[in-house]
């Protein structure tokens, strides 16, 4: 068991240290509003990140074969990540003001991350490959005990990252000028819209 936990936390780390919209979005926050509104976007992912782990362990991707749900879903999710796109580069043209961002930034920063999650079924090919690593590691059909250990040192990687993350972009907004904050929503901008076209691309 301990093995099968540590395992889940290597693969949790490499996960969520990997950028993609979840960080793009994490950083756009993080730089207007600091600490706060970043690990909220981080936190809401959560949500995502524990629904399509346990969809991947218990062998509901099935469902998501369907044409008639996976379709939707990707098309939610490139919607989704296209309008993050132009607010990030909308931020990248006219910087928010920081009396602003700290009251604005953090509002909805917790749906935005948990939106991105779960709209993203992309996580499900992660997944699916763990599953097959779990399989690998306990030599067989992994029992219900072990999946659930899996879990938990998946979602406890997760959540340290929540905050190592958070604090990384807090620092960053703190000692960075604004043009290279300019620079990084705009970077944040042209990456999720480039996200959204790798999502359509999957259709």
């Amino acid at each position: 068991m301990l093995a099968i936990f540590f395992a889940a936390l290597l693969f949790g780390f490499a996960f969520n240290v990997s950028p993609g919209a979840v960080f793009s979005e994490t950083l756009r926050r993080g730089l207007t509003g600091g600490f706060r509104p970043a690990l909220l976007v981080q936190l809401g992912s959560l949500i995502g990140d524990a629904l399509w782990a346990l969809i991947g362990l218990t062998g509901l991707a099935l469902l998501l074969a369907h044409e008639q749900v996976r379709l939707p879903l990707t098309l939610a999710c490139a919607a989704y990540l296209a309008w993050l796109g132009v607010q990030g580069l909308r931020d990248a043209w006219r910087p928010p003001l920081d009396d602003i961002a700290a009251a604005t930034s953090a509002g909805n920063a917790f749906a935005s991350g948990a939106v991105i999650s779960l709209s993203n079924p992309k996580n499900l090919v992660y997944w699916g490959a763990l599953g097959s690593a779990l399989a690998g590691i306990v030599e067989g059909v992994p029992s219900q005990s072990q999946s659930l250990v899996f879990f938990a040192g998946f979602m406890l990687s997760s959540l340290i990252w929540c905050f190592l993350c958070a604090a990384l972009v807090d620092w960053l907004r703190r000692n960075t000028s604004l043009f290279w904050h300019r620079v990084s929503y705009a970077g944040c901008g042209l990456l999720l819209l480039g996200l959204a076209g790798v999502a359509l691309r999957g259709i």
